[in-house]
């Protein structure tokens, strides 16, 4: 079995609007040979609480507009550091950057099949990398500049 054409065109609308909102390394797989529940698996990451809020509103905003679908349950929303939005089709999985590290769901899914994306969403990976990169550089600067 693989991915439905409409859990392929929900995949597709939420990872450009994911990246539309600056998120970070997002990646879809095709979950459909392995779970029943949904057919794909949408990944992205953000920095802050407040971006990963910015990035799941957004993903809503657009399916609904565009796709006419709205979530069947949303969780996690009032941490805002692990956003769960499941359209039965499809999963999407908004994490803050720190929790994206920890719980490492590429780790778990790497055997599916990747989904193709967006240009816009592909342009995001290796983000959170280099987004740390450039935070260690500036604490450091920081730090220094205290003494």
């Amino acid at each position: 079995m693989t991915a439905t054409d409409r859990s392929i065109e929900l995949i597709s609308a939420a990872a450009q609007a994911a990246a539309d909102k600056l998120a970070h390394d997002i990646i879809a797989y095709d979950v459909s040979d392995v779970l029943s529940i949904t057919d794909a698996f949408l990944l992205a990451s953000a920095p802050n609480d407040r971006q990963v809020k910015s990035i799941v509103d957004e993903i809503e905003e657009r399916l609904s507009k565009e796709l006419g679908t709205k979530p069947v349950r949303r969780e996690g929303d009032r941490e805002a550091r692990w956003v769960l939005l499941d359209y039965v089709d499809i999963v999407v999985h908004v994490q803050h950057s720190e929790e994206r590290v920890f719980y490492a769901l590429e780790r778990l899914w790497k055997d599916c099949p990747e989904l193709e994306l967006p240009a816009d969403a592909k342009a995001t990976r290796g983000k959170a990398a280099e987004h740390a990169k450039l935070k260690a550089e500036e604490d450091t600067a920081d730090f220094g500049g205290l003494r």
